[in-house]
């Protein structure tokens, strides 16, 4: 697997200029492979999956904001020397996309924004769990059993929950105190990019809430319901999800290089 700014990615059709970069960006306590095969290998388009910092297979301790996340995949992007990215991120993984596309509006040609929002305030329950290492298994559990929608076939959540197990607790738990400190509500407002938000109508960590919020604030921004899916959308909705993705990339202009 390569990497680049520290960084391990999955790449997919990484040498096809005439296709805009898609980076996709995990959730807490994640890595690449929360993306299923039908988003990592998306038709015909050019994609990065990457591990962010402390996560799967990249170095690091991960950090505690959104603001240091987001200079880390800048940092990945100027490294593969790419002008212009699509962000496509997964809960904290849009809230660092966002981020993104606000303090450094020049890298980004779009924003895939899924169970994500400009606020991801997390419950002090699941933070007082979360910051005891000692109680790890029982923060995975709280997560997954929050994270999918009813009916979820228990082989999913089970793989799922032995993903995120394989965090760091400090690594978690950092996550976790980046999304709850993260407020962008009065600035999504200069996003100016094209953006599509995902999310599931039963999602549960993120109120729905939060993603018509992010549509009424960024200018043109379409938001689309799953139905029959939670937090975890693009596990348990994977081809519905890639063909949104699929639709919203390939409708993006884009100059071969730019």
């Amino acid at each position: 697997m390569p990497s680049a700014a520290g960084l391990y990615y999955f790449a997919h059709r990484a040498e096809d200029l005439t296709r805009p970069p898609v980076i996709l960006l995990h959730g807490a306590g994640g890595h690449h492979l929360y993306w299923p095969p039908q988003v990592r290998r998306l038709h015909n388009e050019r994609i990065l999956a990457v591990d962010l910092p402390g996560h799967g297979k990249s170095d690091g301790v991960g950090h505690h904001t959104m603001e240091d996340y987001a200079d880390e995949v800048v940092r990945f992007v100027e490294s593969l020397k790419l002008s212009k990215v699509v962000l496509v991120g997964h809960s904290m993984g849009g809230a660092i996309a966002l981020q993104v596309a606000i303090k450094h509006p020049q890298r980004v040609l779009a924003l895939g924004l899924l169970g994500s929002g400009a606020r991801l305030s997390v419950s002090p329950t699941l933070l007082r769990l979360a910051s005891d290492p000692s109680k790890m298994a029982e923060t995975v559990h709280t997560i997954i059993e929050n994270s999918f929608a009813p009916g979820t076939s228990a082989r999913l959540k089970e793989l799922a929950g032995q993903r995120m197990a394989e965090s760091r607790p400090s690594v978690l738990y950092g996550d976790l105190l980046a999304c709850n400190a993260f407020d962008a509500s009065a600035e999504a407002s200069q996003v100016a990019v094209p953006t599509l938000i995902l999310f599931g109508d039963d999602d549960r960590m993120v109120p729905v809430a939060a993603g018509r919020a992010l549509r009424r604030a960024i200018p043109g921004a379409r938001l689309e319901m799953l139905p029959d899916a939670g937090h975890m959308l693009m596990l348990e909705q994977p081809e519905r999800v890639a063909g949104f993705l699929s639709e919203f990339v390939t409708g993006i202009r884009y100059l071969p290089g730019e």
